[in-house]
């Protein structure tokens, strides 16, 4: 079995989601496929950035996540702006709700948290819940997009690791007046496994004072463009092509994000 999904999106750091990542070009680039195809997943919703949105805007759209602390954001949110979203709280790797879908998407979840076995199995879940002729659209990060970490690929990097947390972390003022901060820190990497860990410690602020403070850790795998894909055809997607960023265009090297469309 499968152990449980190693995240960072609870507590304050699930607050700090919902009170600072409420935007992207990613909510107008999915929204596009979420009209073409309803009714729609959204998988790894957090706190319902593109979720809301979409319900707002008369959509079809269902949302999944690991965390019941960003749901509960997301319910929150939808109260706020009048919308009442369906919410299911599962890990991708245990997926099992009672809707098939023609449309299901991943932005920036897919490989957080588990491992490569769990990724796999998420993927045949996904394809289970899929209706004939859906659609999955995911987006994923290249490995060599974060620079300052590409270097602890290295068996010279590694031996640093895991780093000291910095200094200071970069502090936002929330809706109550209070203020949060966020600081990261790399934990671990594995280059045979292609996973690192991260570390995050969020802190709470009141008039100058420290009052409380939480730290987490995120497990993520990580996937070169062509061993997704190669994923996507062993789960028995057909159709998989890729795109770079959010503009639809062909990948290149220089893409930081890159967009797999598969059909079932």
């Amino acid at each position: 079995m499968s152990d449980r999904p190693q995240t960072w999106h609870y507590g304050l750091v699930a607050r700090w989601w919902a009170e600072f990542n409420v935007d992207g070009p990613e909510i107008d680039y999915f929204q596009r496929f979420v009209e073409q195809g309803q009714p729609a997943l959204d998988l790894a919703c957090g706190t319902g950035r593109l979720l809301i949105p979409y319900l707002r805007a008369g959509l079809d759209v269902d949302g999944c996540d690991v965390s019941p602390d960003m749901l509960a954001h997301c319910r929150e949110r939808g109260v706020r702006e009048g919308v009442s979203p369906t919410l299911y709280a599962q890990a991708l790797h245990e997926l099992d709700l009672p809707r098939r879908y023609r449309t299901i998407f991943i932005c920036g979840g897919f490989g957080l948290g588990g491992n490569r076995d769990d990724d796999v199995d998420a993927l045949r879940r996904i394809y289970e819940h899929l209706e004939p002729g859906g659609v999955l659209v995911l987006d994923n990060e290249v490995p060599y997009a974060a620079e300052p970490q590409w270097k602890y690929w290295t068996r010279e990097g590694r031996a640093l690791l895991p780093r000291d947390w910095p200094d200071d972390g970069t502090r936002q003022t929330t809706a109550d007046g209070s203020e949060l901060a966020l600081r990261s820190r790399m934990v671990e990497l594995d280059p045979l496994a292609q996973r690192v860990t991260m570390g995050m410690r969020a802190e709470l602020w009141r008039d100058g004072v420290l009052e409380q403070h939480e730290e987490q850790l995120l497990r993520m795998t990580l996937y070169f463009k062509d061993e997704l894909v190669l994923l996507l055809e062993r789960t028995g997607f057909a159709e998989v092509s890729v795109r770079g960023g959010y503009d639809g265009g062909e990948p290149t090297p220089d893409h930081e994000f890159l967009v797999f469309v598969a059909r079932k």
